[in-house]
């Protein structure tokens, strides 16, 4: 490819909104180009990049038997109604009216689709397990689209399905899966990533693992031993709490004026926060009538998901304002309305000489005891970790990081076949609904996580894998007709040789090139210049870093062979 001609516009400023390194950079080298919030078209290099990504992504999933199918983008609203997600889940889904007035949406994943197709082919025991998969547009209207390829309302995926007759069948694949997940992120380039238990959330499903790329750009928080293995998502990391000291004390009705927030009333009352009770109140989405209040230790945070999934309904911060059930500054879990669903975190677990919220405007609790004031209540947990807590594998002290989420996996039991009747014929000829599993890699979070990951103050340092040519050549005097004609037989020679080569033709400044080569990020950049070809030499160095090498013409394609291999190896080696 000549850039002279090639679709794709470098720039020195980057996007005013830009503010991780991968948008930036994915900008500035001019791969991405924003059409609305969350949606971008892809450049030539990008789309270069999504096609080599695709392909692993391909070879991996048919090498664990995947057969690779197209569900359709559009689907009808009944469909959605089998399984119970066209009411569950909010604005994240585009649903529209065709010209006849019927109900349809946008496909923001495929697990009701997959099971139409299946459930109408696959009638035996025979046939399973199989596992189906596509690579497909799909549209999630996110609230707040960011970072330019990391959070997106349009997106490529792969997202694939599998079907068992067991929950052990399932386990054997679910892990050959996982297997196949390490190979993909290793084969496109990405380092610093690994596996964490995660919380299901819409997809449902019992069992599920992110995969993370471990960042400061991330804005998933992520949960680690230094001690041990244990690692897991924010959303359903553990920890061991500290038990606090007994205290017997009456439960005693004060006054605390206007002070409503934990610091105040603590600091009033000269107690610390962990001696106090926070209260969270949160709405329901889909249903006015419900509040939902969550009781955590005043020092800790109510972790939205695990609360979700306590309550088995959608959340939503309160923003009803104070009503005769909710003083809001002043909530407790004594004399509460019955009206309202309260879940009580397991750090409040034999809590005692607790303050906490009286249900009335201007007073607390002092003396508060869970055990004795509120008999019989269950515990849950429902509170984040924090750094610095106890790991509830070892003992060792934890801590966190950010990540951005590149691949997830899910055991979906009988969640959607049971929802939307798929049966299948056992060997004993009863009937059974199969069990399914889950598997979703995003390609243009790919993208955006290796540019996040392999870059410098220049620009990108893109893996040999998945960059979109092996080689720049770069030419510098092209107005001279013998550099000209020995850059045109390289860059020929190099085609030939089925070296993926972009060819610098342009006639300008030598320091434009090279900021321009380092900016897009090819991992092999070969310079031929007058000076070069004097000694019938062409420069060649490596993006990373390292020295400049001469290297004689005549040797040339077979040296570039030869460091492309070395390249590959080095990713492809820890397979």
């Amino acid at each position: 490819m000549l850039l002279s001609k090639l679709v794709c516009e470098r720039t020195k400023e980057a996007p005013q909104d830009a503010r991780i390194t991968s948008h930036i950079l994915l900008s500035r080298a001019g791969f991405i180009k924003q059409v609305a919030a969350g949606i971008y078209s892809l450049t030539p290099p990008a789309q270069r990049m999504s096609q080599k990504i695709q392909n692993i992504i391909r070879e991996e999933m048919n090498a664990i038997d995947g057969q690779e199918v197209l569900f359709p983008v559009v689907m009808p609203r009944e469909m959605w109604e089998e399984s119970g997600r066209y009411t569950s889940i909010g604005q994240e889904m585009v649903r529209f009216k065709d010209r006849t007035g019927h109900d349809m949406l946008l496909g923001m994943t495929h697990e009701e689709a997959a099971v139409h197709m299946a459930r109408h082919i696959v009638s035996s025991y025979n046939q399973l397990p199989c596992m189906i998969y596509q690579i497909q547009t799909k549209f999630r209207d996110e609230a707040r689209s960011r970072g330019g390829l990391i959070r997106v309302r349009e997106f490529t995926m792969k997202d694939a399905y599998s079907f068992h007759v067991s929950q052990e069948d399932l386990d054997k694949y679910y892990q050959r899966a996982y297997e196949a997940y390490y190979r993909i992120f290793k084969r496109i380039g990405l380092k610093n990533f690994t596996d964490f238990k995660s919380d299901t959330g819409m997809m449902g499903g019992s069992v599920a693992h992110e995969f993370m790329l471990v960042t400061p750009a991330g804005e998933d928080t992520l949960v680690f031993c230094d001690g041990c293995d244990y690692r897991a998502n924010m959303e359903v990391a553990e920890c061991k709490r500290e038990e606090l000291p007994r205290v017997e004390e009456t439960l005693e009705l004060v006054d605390t004026g206007s002070a409503a927030t934990i610091e105040e009333v603590c600091a009033l009352l000269k107690t610390q926060a962990k001696r106090s009770v926070k209260a969270v109140v949160y709405a329901v989405r889909g249903d006015a009538s419900k509040i939902v209040v969550a009781f955590v230790r005043g020092d800790l945070e109510v972790n939205e998901a695990k609360l979700k999934k306590a309550v088995k309904m959608d959340v939503v911060p309160y923003d009803g304002g104070v009503t005769e059930e909710i003083a809001c500054g002043n909530i407790g879990p004594v004399g509460l309305s019955d009206k309202i669903i309260k879940v009580f975190d397991l750090s409040l677990k034999g809590a005692t000489g607790m303050v906490t919220g009286a249900n009335k405007p201007q007073y607390h609790y002092k003396g508060f005891d869970t055990a004795r004031d509120l008999p019989g209540v269950e515990f849950t947990d429902i509170a984040k970790v924090a750094a610095g807590d106890v790991c509830p594998v070892c003992g060792g002290r934890l801590r966190l990081e950010n990540g951005i989420e590149i691949g997830n996996i899910f055991q979906l039991g009988t969640k959607y076949t049971a929802a939307m009747n798929m049966t299948v014929h056992a060997e004993d000829g009863s009937s059974f609904n199969p069990i399914m599993g889950c598997y979703g890699i995003g390609v243009g979070r790919a993208i955006a996580s290796v540019a996040e990951e392999s870059n410098d103050e220049k620009g990108l340092i893109l893996p040999v894998t998945v960059a979109p040519w092996q080689v720049y050549l770069c030419v510098l005097r092209p107005d001279k007709e013998e550099v000209r004609a020995a850059a045109d037989k390289i860059y020929a020679d190099m085609e030939r040789a089925g070296i993926e080569v972009l060819l610098d033709d342009r006639d300008c400044a030598a320091g434009i090139k090279f900021a321009d080569a380092d900016l897009m990020g090819m991992p092999i950049r070969v310079v031929v210049s007058p000076r070069t070809l004097e000694a019938e030499e062409a420069e060649v160095k490596l993006r990373r870093g390292g020295e400049a090498e001469r290297v004689k013409i005549s040797r040339l394609i077979g040296h570039i062979k030869d460091t492309i291999s070395r390249l590959t190896e080095e990713i492809n080696g820890s397979l």
